[in-house]
């Protein structure tokens, strides 16, 4: 079991070098994680944008360019297509937003023709591996689906669990949070959490164990768990994926601990053929570059199925 970013790390350190395709690459932070990931050996980069403009970017930060393959090309959603073709052909291993708008970025990985689309469809997973904490935590969906539906819930429990797979976690243990661990008809978070665990335990869901509704405190804190008099639940504080009940809650939870708590974190979009890295511009180099490992310890994990 993957604990750790440091973990993660070495893990994609034995695997084979993965390459990333960069959408519009003429941006400054994109590249330093760029540079920071290759000289760490987490992965390899094509880099797809204006040439002039990424060579002059690349220069502000003293960035070598001499081993990586550029593809030129100005116009932004044309260069998001190409990038994202490269992935499409398994010419690179997964897509990497540069300096583009998530809107079209996310319609380049949604191209008919080239893009990423599985059929399935799409969440966003981020990893935090929070100081105190032994394990890493995957939070969902913090970024892309605003009011999923029970349908939904299925699905991104479906994807995330794929990405803990990867992690090397096995059966991992997810908590359908609300506010409050009964069942409150007045709550629907709690009443879409009882049904999840109850598809679960009908075989309706696999690949894991849910347990909710219940509180975020009950979910990651043993501690609170004895004191609640909750031992007798299948997750007591142990739990690996957090699923938030909307947007509002998982992008409120990630803001909060990101700006507060001691951790790493890295992100990807799920659900498409290869791993995509889609990050905020305002993230930190490292974060980044952790979303990139995470990235190619899940191509790798795809690679072998």
């Amino acid at each position: 079991m993957t604990k750790s970013f440091d973990e993660l790390i070495e893990k994609v350190n034995n695997c084979s070098m993965k390459t990333v395709a960069v959408a519009v690459a003429q941006d400054a932070a994109v590249l330093e994680a760029v540079a920071v990931a290759k000289e760490r050996g987490i992965a390899n980069a094509i880099l797809v944008g204006d040439e002039p403009k990424i060579k002059e970017v690349a220069a502000s930060i003293n960035m070598d360019l001499s081993d990586y393959k550029i593809i030129h090309e100005e116009d932004t959603m044309t260069a998001a297509l190409k990038a994202v073709e490269l992935v499409h052909n398994q010419k690179a291993d997964m897509y990497m937003k540069g300096l583009i708008d998530t809107k079209s970025f996310l319609k380049s990985v949604l191209d008919k023709e080239v893009g990423l689309r599985t059929g399935k469809p799409l969440s966003h997973v981020c990893v935090f591996d929070v100081e105190g904490v032994d394990k890493l935590l995957f939070l969902t969906d913090v970024a892309f689906i605003p009011y999923p539906t029970l349908e939904d819930k299925v699905n991104i429990i479906a994807n995330t669990v794929e990405i803990c797979e990867a992690c090397g976690i096995t059966n991992p243990k997810v908590a359908p949070l609300a506010a409050v661990e009964v069942v409150n008809p007045k709550m629907p978070a709690t009443v879409d959490a009882a049904e999840l665990t109850k598809m679960c335990e009908e075989g309706k869901i696999t690949g894991c164990i849910v347990d909710g509704p219940l509180s975020f405190d009950l979910a990651i804190c043993p501690e609170a768990a004895k004191h609640k008099g909750a031992e007798g639940r299948k997750i007591v504080g142990d739990a690996d994926i957090l699923l938030f009940p909307d947007i509002h809650a998982g992008n409120l939870v990630y803001k909060a601990m990101v700006h507060t708590a001691k951790l790493k974190n890295g992100n990807i979009i799920t659900g498409t053929k290869a791993p995509v890295i889609l990050t905020s511009r305002s993230d930190e180099c490292e974060v980044k570059v952790n979303s990139i490992a995470l990235a190619s310890v899940v191509a790798q994990a795809m690679s072998e199925k």
